[in-house]
């Protein structure tokens, strides 16, 4: 099957206006699902942002101009680092409720002490009913889970601290 790329620019045009981290559009027979590191302001906007859902069947697209989900660490001048500025800040993309765990019954993802590697899933952001999975932009040790479990977080809010190797 043929991908309709007027409306595949067309959805990544809205992605990218809207600051989405993921969208998926699908009418039954046709399914577009694009994934990105980009910080979405509201998902709410993806829905008020387009009418009928359109596309082409298993099309996927990552938009690779996106800010990363981790804030990086700074360096200060001088002898050190502080604690704060050490770690790498693992942020919500977006207002939704977090989880530590795929299901109520599974393990966490990540604990505390753990080491990660870049693209491990820390968690899940869920947002109308779509389960957004957050992954490390690092290899690191987590340090902290910030967030409580099944609570709800602020876009921007901070998730995990890792201490970047």
């Amino acid at each position: 099957m043929a991908v309709d790329l007027k409306t595949l620019e067309k959805l990544l045009g809205l992605v990218k206006k809207h600051k989405l981290a993921e969208l998926e559009v699908e009418d039954g027979k046709s399914k577009f699902r694009i994934k990105t590191a980009l910080g979405a302001r509201l998902v709410a906007e993806a829905s008020s942002a387009f009418g009928q859902p359109v596309g082409s069947h298993g099309a996927v697209a990552h938009a690779h101009d996106a800010p990363p989900l981790a804030e990086s660490p700074k360096k200060l001048s001088g002898s050190g680092k502080s604690d704060d500025e050490r770690y790498t800040k693992v942020l919500s993309p977006f207002v939704g409720t977090f989880y530590r765990a795929p299901s109520p019954e599974a393990d966490a993802y990540v604990k505390d002490g753990q080491m990660v590697k870049k693209g491990d899933v820390l968690c899940i952001v869920e947002a109308m009913k779509l389960m957004n999975e957050i992954e490390s932009e690092v290899n690191g040790k987590i340090v902290s889970v910030l967030a409580e479990n099944g609570q709800p977080v602020e876009y921007g809010e901070p998730l995990f601290l890792i201490d970047p190797v």
